[in-house]
């Protein structure tokens, strides 16, 4: 079998498995969802990337002395609610620009198997509805407790919280200075000023 490397040689309308992902040797970073193949933004723009380090900081910091673990894209979720039964029947790998994960069992050596507790997006142009809509449905579905989808345009953060019956509810829309409340863990505020301030 030709080895892939390009991502030209995937057909777009098979269904793949994380087992399938495993042998592509690309230099790009792809997600599948729900079994197709979908190529991840360009590299993001400077003000992407200030705020993800500036939040991977501290959340980071915030961290120590926790049972949880902070990972930045790119790092393999894969997204099943049955326990690992081989990579052949995961069909979804994504790769969120920020995610923690206070249940050890659920990584491994290649990144996280099921539902990280809290999942932060970064949105880009161009790759505002993926996040949006896609991921938000997958993140829901999955059971990710937590879901923060950040706009460096309107200096903005909307945070989700899922609710007992298992679906998204809004905690709230911040885009002013002033804290920001992690439900993942309790007591955390995050300051508005230290991820927006001169982006």
């Amino acid at each position: 079998m030709t080895p892939i490397t390009d991502f030209s040689q995937l057909d777009l309308t098979k269904t793949y498995t994380y087992a399938d992902y495993l042998t592509w040797r690309l230099e790009e970073v792809v997600e599948i969802i729900r079994g197709r193949v979908r190529r991840t933004s360009p590299a993001p723009w400077v003000r992407h990337q200030t705020i993800s380090f500036r939040l991977n900081t501290l959340i980071g910091i915030a961290l120590r002395g926790t049972n949880c673990q902070g990972f930045a894209a790119p790092f393999d979720v894969r997204l099943t609610r049955a326990t690992a039964n081989g990579d052949a029947q995961i069909t979804t790998v994504v790769q969120p620009d920020l995610c923690v994960i206070c249940d050890p069992a659920k990584l491994d050596e290649f990144g996280c198997v099921g539902a990280p507790d809290w999942i932060i997006e970064i949105l880009s142009p161009g790759n505002t509805v993926h996040d949006s809509k896609t991921k938000f449905e997958l993140y829901e579905e999955n059971g990710v407790r937590e879901y923060w989808m950040v706009d460096p345009g309107l200096k903005n953060v909307v945070v989700y919280t899922l609710s007992e019956a298992g679906q998204y509810e809004l905690q709230g829309e911040f885009y002013q200075p002033g804290p920001i409340p992690v439900a993942t863990l309790p007591g955390l505020l995050l300051e508005w000023a230290e991820v927006f301030e001169g982006v």
